[in-house]
Order: structure tokens, then C-alpha cells, then sequence
């Protein structure tokens, strides 16, 4: 029998058929009867030894199928507990690392269709502006067009090569900082200093708007890194100010306590829509008062960057309408 491959019982069932017999033989010069009592005891012993033994035969064949199963198939779970003993430790052993390994196929399966998803959206994103330059490319062909035509197709190219190679940076930054590849600096920084970094490319596009930028700091600070947090805070500037008519304003403010550093950024358009608030800094997510050039990638980078040095990040609408976000760094507090 199968039962009989377990070594440690075939070894227990010699010993044990070996001193039954001595003691039988020993009786047997005494008393007859009494060497049956022996036997009979011995052979009970053995029963209930086999029984068990093969009980716990039976139960260990029993999980290394169940576990055949689990391998071979993606939606079952049958490993069930034992009642008590050495059997129900490895079964409880065995169904936490099953439990464990279904739990990481699970978050591969959910990453892979992340993957997919963001490849079919940097398609889609990549597929306009593709299209706009083979157009264009066709055009610049004709032998009989004009030089103030050329001139116009070659900047659409330059525009969309451009456009292109910002969602590429763009994403390329973010699979870095979501990788955990970017090490990020924890310095003290100077919010004022923070803020005037960020905005400086964007000077002379809020002059050309007509947009005011009040900037209030108040001497606050935080501890981060100032060229990515540059990079966070001069988009959400950027977002502000292609959502703000001409004339408006934008206010970034910024205070500091015992607990964080709060930076607020407010402009005077048209705010969010309430039911993209909660998607704001989603990926390639686009809101209903998004232009026709927003690409839904900006917000997302600022996400990714805030979090990445334990920073929270969250958009709403301002009392008087317009946009408003907030960024808060808390402090180590011991």
C-alpha cells in the first residue's frame, strides 16, 4: 500500500511488531492465556497506530492535491484546515502562502492591465498629433504652395513635435518616481524662493494674458525637493493660468505651523466641474472645462511628485468659483 512509502511509520511498525512478539514469546512460557492478552493489546496498539498513521497519510495526500489543483487552476481555493497537530500547522502554513501568492497574481494582473490601459491612452494621446503632421507633411509636398503656407505647416510640426516630446518627459518622470528609481532630496526650502522658480517660465504668458499673479509666502518653509517641487507647483500655475480669462488673477499663499506647511494656489475662472473634482489628477484624465490642447497628464506628475515626498495634495473650487488647490507638507513631529 501506498501507506507504506512513509518511512517513519514502517520503522515504528517494526519495533512495535518486534516487542509485541518478544513479549508474546516471554508470556508464552507462563501462561497462555496472558500471551493472548498481549497479543491481543499489541495488535489493538497497531490497529490504532496504523489508523492514525493513515489518517494523516490520507490528509497529507489530500493537500498535496489540493495544491495541484491551486497550481492548475486560477479560480480555486480549497485548502481547508486541520483539526490539530504537526498536519494543521503546515496547512495553515500552506494556506497563507496560497492566500499570499493569490494576492500578488492579483496586483500583477491589476498592474499589467494599468500597463495596458496607459499604453492605449499615450496611443491615443500620441495618435492626433501624428496625424496632424502627416497631414501637414503631405501638404509641405505640393510643389505649388505658398512660402507663408510652408512657414505655417512647419511651425503645426514644430508645435506637435513639441507637444509629443513634453508627454513623453512627462511620463518618463513619472514611471521613475512611481519605480522608487528617483532619489529625492529632503532640504529646507524657501516656499517664496519655491514659488518664483515655479512661476518664472510663465511670466511672460500671464503677461501676455493680462493675468496678475499675487504671491503672499509669509516666511514659511518646508523640508523637500526644490527642482521637482518647482516642476509640481509651476504646473498647477500653468493649469491656473489656461483656465483664467484675461484680466483675471491668480494667488498663491502659503503659511506655516507647528504641524505643516500649507501652500494654497486660487485663480478667478471658471473652477472645476463637481463631478471632475474627484478625477482631477487622474492620469490622461480630461475635465469637462479642459481646452482642446490639455492632454490630462500635468496634474497627475504634481500628484505623483507631492506624494513622493510625503506630501498631500487636493483640488476644490474657491469661494468666489475658481479653481483651488492645496498642498500641505506636515512636519516630523516627535
Amino acid at each position: 500500500m501506498n501507506i507504506f512509502r512513509n518511512k517513519s511509520f514502517f520503522s515504528i511498525f517494526i519495533i512495535i511488531t518486534v516487542l509485541v512478539a518478544a513479549s508474546v514469546a516471554a508470556v508464552a512460557f507462563f501462561s497462555l492465556p496472558a500471551a493472548f492478552i498481549v497479543l491481543a493489546a499489541g495488535g489493538l496498539i497497531l490497529l490504532v497506530i496504523y489508523i492514525d498513521a493513515r489518517k494523516r497519510y490520507h490528509r497529507m495526500e489530500q493537500l498535496s492535491m489540493e495544491l495541484d489543483e491551486i497550481l492548475h487552476s486560477n479560480d480555486r481555493f480549497l485548502i481547508t484546515e486541520c483539526e490539530e497537530g504537526e498536519l494543521a500547522i503546515l496547512s495553515s502554513s500552506i494556506r497563507k502562502m496560497t492566500l499570499k501568492l493569490k494576492e500578488q497574481a492579483s496586483t500583477l494582473t491589476n498592474e499589467k492591465q494599468v500597463l495596458t490601459d496607459a499604453i492605449a491612452d499615450i496611443f491615443h494621446q500620441m495618435r492626433t498629433p501624428l496625424t496632424s503632421m502627416r497631414l501637414s507633411c503631405s501638404m509641405l509636398s505640393e510643389e505649388d504652395i505658398s512660402y507663408e503656407d510652408r512657414i505655417r505647416f512647419i511651425r503645426g510640426i514644430k508645435k506637435q513635435l513639441e507637444r509629443m516630446q513634453w508627454l513623453v518627459e512627462t511620463l518618463l518622470k513619472m514611471s521613475k518616481i512611481e519605480a522608487g528609481t528617483v532619489a529625492f532630496k529632503r532640504e529646507h526650502i524657501d516656499v517664496r524662493e519655491l514659488v518664483q522658480k515655479s512661476c518664472d517660465p510663465l511670466l511672460i504668458p500671464l503677461e501676455l494674458r493680462d493675468i496678475k499673479l499675487e504671491i503672499n509666502t509669509n516666511g514659511a518653509g518646508l523640508i523637500g525637493d526644490m527642482d521637482w517641487l518647482a516642476e509640481a507647483v509651476g504646473n498647477i500655475v500653468k493649469n491656473c493660468m489656461e483656465h483664467t480669462p484675461e484680466g483675471g488673477k491668480i494667488t498663491i499663499n502659503a503659511e506655516e505651523n507647528a504641524i505643516y506647511t500649507v501652500l494654497t494656489v486660487e485663480d478667478t475662472g471658471k473652477g472645476f466641474d463637481k463631478n471632475d473634482i474627484a478625477h482631477i489628477f487622474e492620469r490622461f484624465y480630461k475635465g469637462k472645462n479642459s481646452g482642446s490642447e490639455s492632454v490630462g497628464i500635468g496634474l497627475a506628475l504634481c500628484r505623483t511628485i507631492i506624494t513622493g515626498l510625503d506630501g498631500t495634495i487636493k483640488a476644490d473650487n474657491g469661494k468666489n468659483g475658481g479653481a483651488r488647490f492645496e498642498i500641505r507638507f506636515y512636519k516630523n513631529v516627535v
